[in-house]
């Protein structure tokens, strides 16, 4: 009887062991006011040495941590709300809020991919980090049709959301940004899901032009990373462009 419970004893404890050290993590970071204890970070590093630790594997601690997944979807989703109460605000600025994330998502493919070669990646690396200016969820997607690989996306992604969420805030106040629309933007378009977590602390009008950014960004990355691919295969640069299937 032993033996079939481990996987069932190892996704519960997954699912409480992360909760617990992310509520942990928060406590810290309130009682420090540092800004580079962010939860998210804490609760990452926290959990990878306690993993290695115990001699638990990836693979064992993805049987609950994959339910947690789950949720970055419908999360992403719910997004939704802040945007829809704040629509009139968001809409006077539309076409400059367009126009700022497609240059942002344009800026980020090429810069992702060109220091990537510059420093004389592989190909599949390359390719994964054509997505890393999109929230987990999409470019895990991307990723995997490009030919790239998703864990590597992911951790960038995710990496690239805590150093946006921390200097993210400071750098805005230095460049005196104002506009509580521009400063969701800039969050939501460079630190993706958890830079929305951090300019939902400043406000609706934050949050919901973080969370459009998130959308808009998925949707202009989707096109722009493989044609950036595609141009660098092309060039020789990569190897060939191959689309995965499904």
């Amino acid at each position: 009887m032993t033996e079939p419970l481990r996987p069932l004893a190892l996704a519960t404890l997954a699912i409480a062991a992360t909760l617990a050290v992310y509520a942990a993590a928060r406590v810290v970071q309130r009682r420090t006011g540092s800004v580079l204890l962010h939860p998210v970070l804490v609760a990452i590093v926290t959990l990878i040495l306690a993993l290695r630790g115990m001699g638990i594997g990836y693979a064992e601690y993805q049987r609950g941590g994959r339910l947690l997944g789950f949720w970055l979807g419908p999360a992403v989703v719910a997004l939704g709300l802040p945007l829809y109460r704040q629509m009139e605000e968001i809409g006077r600025r539309r076409r400059a809020v367009l126009l700022s994330l497609l240059a942002g998502s344009a800026v980020g493919v090429v810069t992702a991919t060109g220091t990537a070669l510059l420093f004389g990646a592989s190909s599949q690396v390359v390719r994964s980090l054509a997505s890393r200016s999109v929230t987990t969820p999409i470019a895990m997607a991307i990723s995997a049709r490009v030919g790239g690989l998703p864990p590597l996306s992911a951790a960038v992604v995710i990496l690239s959301g805590i150093l946006g969420a921390v200097a993210g805030p400071p750098l805005l106040r230095v460049m005196d940004i104002r506009s509580r629309t521009a400063w969701g933007i800039a969050m939501g378009a460079s630190a993706h899901g958890v830079g929305t977590a951090r300019a939902a602390e400043e406000g609706d009008t934050e949050a919901a032009s973080s969370g459009l950014a998130i959308g808009i960004m998925g949707v202009f990355t989707a096109v722009m990373a493989p044609l950036v691919i595609w141009a660098l295969a092309e060039l020789e640069w990569i190897g060939p462009m191959v689309f995965a299937s499904g």
